[in-house]
């Protein structure tokens, strides 16, 4: 499975920890070292704005996709200008929709309940078969362990089906994650042939 574009979900607020915006620069800095497009949410504040910053000054490629109603309160129409691409989408279903569409690979950073639905959602499509596609926790600091415990004890519980469909993997170490969702799209067999494969961890 080729791997050309990443989704980075996150926050638009920076959050108390200075390692989250760290983390958002480096990671833009490895995507557009290796020539990937970010997908993203547009927005141009916070580590979304530190993500995007990243790849652009690195000279990468950037498409951001944003609702109308989002415009003024996680960017500014100024910053937007600086983007390759800019989609600007009716409403939030729209977006994520279209941030599926465009990406190879999801990459989650620290965020607020926003990022929280959007990975889940892309771990409940994966989980229902609709797609294969690496993804990936950027733990920052353990930021996720909380969450990767809830999912840990729904599985335990026996609430997640096809459990094996929903195994993102957990990376600390931000210059590791773009290396290994290039690994892991060499491990998924090409769709037009056989069934794709999910690689366990």
């Amino acid at each position: 499975m080729p791997i050309r574009s990443i989704c980075v979900y996150c926050g638009s607020q920076p959050g108390r920890d200075p390692a989250y915006m760290a983390a958002g620069r480096a990671l833009g800095e490895s995507i557009a070292a290796h020539g990937l497009r970010l997908v993203y949410g547009g927005g141009t504040k916070g580590i979304m704005g530190a993500v995007a910053a990243g790849v652009l000054t690195n000279g990468g490629q950037v498409t951001g996709i944003i609702p109308e109603f989002l415009v003024d309160m996680e960017a500014t129409r100024h910053s937007l200008g600086q983007l390759d691409e800019l989609i600007v989408t009716e409403d939030m279903h729209e977006r994520k929709h279209k941030m599926f569409e465009r990406s190879d690979a999801f990459v989650t950073l620290p965020g607020g309940i926003g990022t929280l639905e959007e990975i889940v959602e892309i771990m409940t499509w994966g989980q229902l078969g609709r797609h294969e596609k690496p993804m990936v926790f950027a733990n920052i600091g353990g930021f996720w362990d909380p969450m990767l415990s809830l999912v840990d004890h729904m599985r335990d519980e026996g609430f997640i089906h096809r459990a094996h469909l929903v195994r993102p993997m957990v990376i600390a170490d931000v210059e590791e994650i773009v290396p290994a969702i290039l690994e892991r799209g060499k491990e998924i067999t090409d769709p037009d042939g056989e069934d794709a494969v999910i690689a366990k961890l």
